[in-house]
């Protein structure tokens, strides 16, 4: 903590400009030793925090590059050190110049993510804005960036510190009565207790309810796409990736394998998975590929089942709509294009013949109010129905829309991971109660609850943790 570190905070490559920062007791000595403002040698050290200024990197007499240097003392800065920041010309050769001279003149290299990691030891972050940090760096949609931006400011800080202040209130007034019984009683305090524990807990149940959103927030939604050969699942991954990335032929069975890929739909990120055309074969490769394609539709949040609608359904699709029993799926008539032979109405009557797939469901089509899944109509030759399909998978997985005001989506696990062991350490709690145990017996677990969700913004960490959390870290941030 004592060293002066430096890194290149924008990517290697070709570019306008690259950025080398400086952070640590003695950044001000070191730019100063290597900067010229263009008037002539300047004292930068005087100047005011928060300034940008025009000059010169030098290598002792040598121009290493021309420059903007900006100033930020301590402790409005990211670290909440001294910060200095270089920007230098984007060439690679240019910036890994810059930090040699840098490094030659007082600092060393940062280790991975050793800039927040500062920021979170200084106070200036806690762990959980910390690690929002890097998701703000990874959002590949969005909704990812939006859920890591209101983390970044505080959303979960402040829903675990309201949590934590009502657990610590009890652990205080229990280890106060023991201390002094005569002028603080327990009498009914166990009534008051459980009803504050059943309040917590419900908060606590409420943000584990929104880590399955969260975790499809975060990586994507693991979408699946399922159907004969050459009912046009190729074809439609093609459509929604936006470039040929899966062989289209007329031959059926020509894909054999799995095909993935990631793509972002109305801000939702959707890991898709191409598959083989399921139907009975004698072809060993193939019969492979169908099996791999069976295996993933288990593990799927979402299935498209794409239907041929010009030709009729058969005993393959039966055994799809098997696959579909208890997921979320969209049923997909494709070639809209062509004269239908399937419709709403078959597809329904052969899930209710082949498959009962009604019974106890709530979720209704507008063609059928019992039905389950959701029928689209699409053409992916023509390239029609993609937005009412864009539309179905936002109201399917988050409602409609995801509002990041008020609402906090657990999407880390370790979070969650915490918050499921609190949730076990309130329900002891509640358990001793009824048993009527002794007061230290309550006492135990609370301080159970506090520590775990300490863990969550860094307040109950250790040393290894948190190394472990700051090396997965780009070096430079």
């Amino acid at each position: 903590m004592s060293d002066t570190i430096a890194a290149v905070a924008t990517a290697m490559s070709a570019s306008g400009i690259g950025i080398v920062r400086i952070s640590g007791e003695e950044c001000m000595d070191v730019i100063h030793r290597i900067y010229r403002s263009k008037g002539g040698r300047k004292d930068i050290r005087t100047v005011d925090s928060h300034t940008i200024h025009y000059g010169y990197i030098y290598d002792g007499n040598e121009i290493v590059d021309e420059v903007l240097v900006m100033i930020m003392k301590a402790p409005r800065t990211f670290t909440g050190e001294d910060t200095v920041e270089i920007d230098c010309h984007g060439g690679v050769y240019a910036m890994r110049r810059v930090l040699e001279t840098v490094v030659k003149n007082g600092a060393r290299i940062a280790e991975p993510g050793e800039f927040t990691k500062r920021a979170f030891l200084n106070g200036r972050l806690d762990l959980s804005q910390a690690e929002a940090v890097i998701d703000v760096i990874q959002a590949q949609n969005s909704y990812a960036l939006k859920s890591s931006i209101s983390q970044l400011k505080g959303s979960v800080k402040r829903t675990i510190e309201g949590l934590r202040s009502r657990i610590i209130y009890h652990i205080a007034y229990i280890e106060s009565a023991l201390d002094d019984p005569e002028h603080i009683s327990v009498d009914g305090y166990g009534e008051e207790l459980e009803e504050d524990v059943k309040k917590q807990l419900q908060k606590i149940r409420h943000l584990l309810q929104t880590a399955s959103n969260g975790k499809m927030i975060r990586e994507g939604i693991k979408t699946v796409i399922l159907g004969k050969p050459n009912a046009g699942k190729s074809s439609l991954l093609n459509l929604l990736v936006g470039e040929n990335k899966a062989i289209v032929t007329d031959v059926a069975g020509t894909t054999r394998d799995i095909l993935e890929e990631y793509i972002t739909l109305s801000g939702i990120s959707l890991r898709i998975i191409d598959t083989a055309g399921i139907r009975d074969t004698e072809d060993i490769v193939e019969k492979i590929g169908v099996g791999r394609a069976k295996d993933v539709a288990k593990d799927a949040d979402l299935i498209l089942y794409v239907v041929d609608s010009s030709t009729s359904l058969d005993q393959n699709d039966v055994e799809i709509m098997k696959l579909l029993k208890d997921k979320k799926a969209i049923i997909l008539l494709n070639k809209a294009d062509l004269e239908p032979v399937v419709n709403v109405e078959t597809i329904v009557h052969n899930f209710v013949d082949n498959v009962d797939n009604l019974e106890g469901k709530n979720v209704e089509n507008d063609n059928n109010p019992q039905f389950i899944h959701p029928i689209v109509s699409i053409s992916a030759k023509e390239e029609t129905g993609i937005e009412a399909l864009e539309e179905q998978i936002k109201e399917m997985f988050f409602h409609g829309e995801l509002s990041f005001n008020d609402e906090v989506y657990i999407t880390n696990a370790r979070h969650k991971a915490a918050l499921e062991e609190t949730e076990k350490s309130l329900c002891q709690v509640l358990e001793s109660i009824t048993m009527g145990m002794p007061e230290d017996f309550y006492s135990i677990d609370l301080m159970n609850a506090y520590k775990e969700l300490g863990g969550i913004i860094g307040e109950e960490v250790g040393e290894d943790l948190v190394n472990e959390i700051f090396s997965k870290f780009c070096t430079g941030k």
